[in-house]
């Protein structure tokens, strides 16, 4: 593992860990050079389809990116990367038991609005504000009153409050 501070390629591992979850290996690893520490975590690498952009061009599914949207879209509001890490995991899983090959990025939006919406209603309006790049106000506001309509009728579902 090449150290990312001096770029050395040796490095020891000092202690290995379960992860939280179970689903990686921690470790503590320090480098043969430049004797400073740093971690890494090792996780399966499993098969995710390709993700076909609105454009026909495919790539590969991008946890990192799909996290860093999110990111933005909880930016100052009281979510934690825990919280968003747990709604990608599930993300992952549905595309890995779905089987596809292939499965359009307009799925992956969608996915992502749902969770967001589960989780921060805030942060699935700015979500939202993005990825159906609303053309006007109206679109934005006819969102929103959707939103606010779904709002009532979870209320309703819980008695009423």
């Amino acid at each position: 593992m090449k150290c990312p501070f001096c770029d050395f390629v040796d490095t020891k591992v000092i202690d290995s860990r379960l992860g939280k979850e179970g689903n990686n290996i921690r470790r503590r690893r320090e480098c043969v050079e430049c004797g400073r520490r740093f971690t890494t975590y090792e996780r399966v690498e499993e098969t995710l389809p390709l993700v076909v952009k609105k454009d026909g061009r495919r790539e590969a599914f991008d946890r990192l990116k799909i996290i860093g949207g999110m990111q933005r879209a909880c930016e100052k509001r009281p979510v934690s990367i825990a919280t968003i890490e747990k709604a990608v995991d599930r993300l992952e899983l549905m595309m890995q038991e779905s089987g596809e090959k292939e499965v359009d990025s307009s799925r992956i939006g969608a996915a992502v609005m749902e969770a967001l919406h589960g989780i921060d209603e805030v942060a699935y309006v700015r979500f939202a504000s993005v990825y159906r790049q609303f053309k006007d106000i109206n679109e934005f506001m006819a969102e929103l009153k959707d939103l606010l309509a779904r709002g009532e009728n979870k209320g309703d579902s819980e008695g009423g409050r």
